[in-house]
C-alpha cells in the first residue's frame, strides 16, 4: 500500500489561489468510462498535468495533489483506472483494489490517459506532463511511449522493469518520445538500485533526456505529509516537479 487513506500531499496549500474543481466522468476511445477530477486555475498557464495514483486509484491523495498543482497555475486531472471492472462511481475505503489491479492493461490505462490528455488540450493546454506515484509512475513513463505527444513524464517510486509480463520503461525506452523525471526511493525495498541504473541506462542508449533522482534513505511512498523523517526528500522532490514543469513548458519546448 502506498499511502494510508487519510494522507495528503506534503505540499503547502496556497491560501487564496484562485482555483475550481470538478468531478468528471470521461470516455476513453475504447468505450470505457472512468472517472476523474480535475483542477482549475482561473489564469492558467499553458502546461498541466495528468495525474496517474498508485494501485487503488483516485482517492483524496490525489485530489488534493491536482489542487495544489493548479494553484501554481498548472491545470491538472487526476484519473481512476478502473471503469472497466468496477464502473466509474465514487468508492468507499473499503474498496478492494487488488483484483481490479491485476485486471487492468497498458493499452487500458493509455487509453484512458489519451482521454485525459484531450480533455487538457480542450481546456487550452499546450505542454501536457503525466505525474504518477507507484503503479501510477510505472504508467507515467509509459504514457511517453504511447504516442501522446507529451511535453514531459514524472513518476515518483515507479518501477522502471517489466510488470505482469508486459514491457516496462526500460524494455520500451527506445520509444519513449519526450524528457522523463524520476524520484526514486533509496530504501525501496521492491525498487532497487539496479533497477533504476538500468533504467538510466536504457534512457541513456535512446537519447531521451532524462534525470533519475534517487533520495537515500527514503522509502517507497516517501512523498507524504505523514513522512515527516523525509520532509526534506518530498520538499526536494517537488521542488524538482516544479522545475522540470516549468522547463519543458517554456518558449524553447516542444508544444
Amino acid at each position: 500500500m502506498c499511502f494510508d487513506l487519510d494522507s495528503s500531499p506534503p505540499v503547502q496549500a496556497i491560501s487564496g489561489a484562485a482555483v475550481s474543481h470538478r468531478e468528471l466522468e470521461l470516455e476513453a476511445a475504447d468505450g470505457n468510462r472512468l472517472a476523474a477530477f480535475a483542477a482549475l486555475p482561473d489564469e492558467p498557464k499553458p502546461a498541466g498535468a495528468v495525474v496517474l495514483p498508485d494501485v487503488r486509484g483516485l482517492y483524496h491523495f490525489y485530489e488534493e495533489l491536482a489542487l495544489r498543482l493548479a494553484e501554481r497555475g498548472y491545470t491538472a486531472i487526476a484519473i481512476d483506472y478502473f471503469g472497466r471492472t468496477a464502473g466509474a462511481e465514487k468508492r468507499g475505503d473499503d474498496f478492494e483494489y487488488p483484483e481490479h489491479v491485476k485486471q487492468t492493461t497498458p493499452e487500458g490505462v493509455q487509453a484512458d490517459v489519451g482521454t485525459a490528455v484531450e480533455w487538457l488540450r480542450e481546456q487550452g493546454v499546450s505542454y501536457v506532463f503525466t505525474l504518477g506515484f507507484c503503479f501510477g509512475g510505472h504508467h507515467s513513463w509509459l504514457a511517453a511511449a504511447s504516442g501522446h505527444d507529451l511535453a514531459g513524464a514524472i513518476g515518483f517510486y515507479g518501477m522502471p522493469g517489466d510488470r505482469d509480463g508486459h514491457p516496462g520503461p526500460i524494455a520500451r525506452a527506445g520509444e519513449i518520445e519526450a524528457p522523463v523525471l524520476a524520484l526514486q526511493g533509496g530504501a525501496d525495498a521492491h525498487i532497487t538500485a539496479e533497477h533504476n541504473a538500468a533504467f538510466e541506462q536504457a534512457l541513456t542508449d535512446a537519447g531521451v533526456e532524462y534525470e533519475v533522482v534517487t533520495f537515500e534513505g527514503a522509502p517507497h511512498s516517501f512523498f507524504d505529509r505523514k513522512q515527516e523523517d523525509y520532509a526534506e526528500a518530498s520538499d526536494d522532490a517537488w521542488r524538482r516537479v516544479m522545475e522540470f514543469l516549468e522547463r519543458h513548458s517554456g518558449p524553447n519546448s516542444r508544444a
